[in-house]
């Protein structure tokens, strides 16, 4: 009669799960319609001005942020596939925790929307460019966004457990 809280428990998984794939898969719609639509508007090189301080260019990086790693293809795709399987436990490991389906499927969707274009071209298209910072794309958008709203999810869900817990 106690499997009442380990079917809460696989709900919430669940619903957690379906949550993330689903902000993913909007990211990495959004990301590969961005690189497709850029990719075929510029060519390797162009630069286009579109508001003061804003440029739209077309970049190869073989690496991840920054070019770190470039040319590194096997580590890139190796540290990906940890830090995606990390993400998934951390969701799976915390299925009640406030929002947290949201950055989660942030950053698999960037993730994965980035990792398309390695497999699939060997680099990853950049194309925003801002002044003093490399060029980026929507993926990167959301993986930093991804990363920046997991730490406020994290610490104030942490916050929250440990109210809970002196009341």
């Amino acid at each position: 009669m106690g499997d009442g809280g380990a079917h809460a428990t696989t709900a919430a998984r669940r619903l957690a799960l379906a949550r993330a794939a689903l902000v993913g898969a909007v990211v990495i719609a959004v990301d590969q319609l961005s690189k497709h639509t850029l990719g075929t508007w510029l060519r390797p090189g162009q630069v286009r001005h579109v508001i003061p301080g804003l440029k739209l260019v077309y970049e190869r990086n073989t690496g991840v942020s920054f070019s770190f790693l470039a040319g590194d293809g096997a580590l890139v795709y190796v540290v990906t596939g940890v830090a995606l399987i990390g993400l998934a436990g951390y969701l799976l490991a915390r299925p009640q925790r406030r929002l947290l389906w949201l950055p989660a499927g942030m950053l698999i969707g960037g993730a994965i929307g980035n990792l398309i274009d390695r497999v699939t071209m060997g680099s990853v298209i950049d194309f925003i460019k801002l002044p003093h910072w490399p060029a980026f794309n929507l993926a990167d958008t959301s993986i930093t966004f991804g990363v920046i709203i997991l730490v406020l999810v994290t610490e104030l869900g942490a916050r929250r457990e440990a109210r809970q817990q002196h009341e």
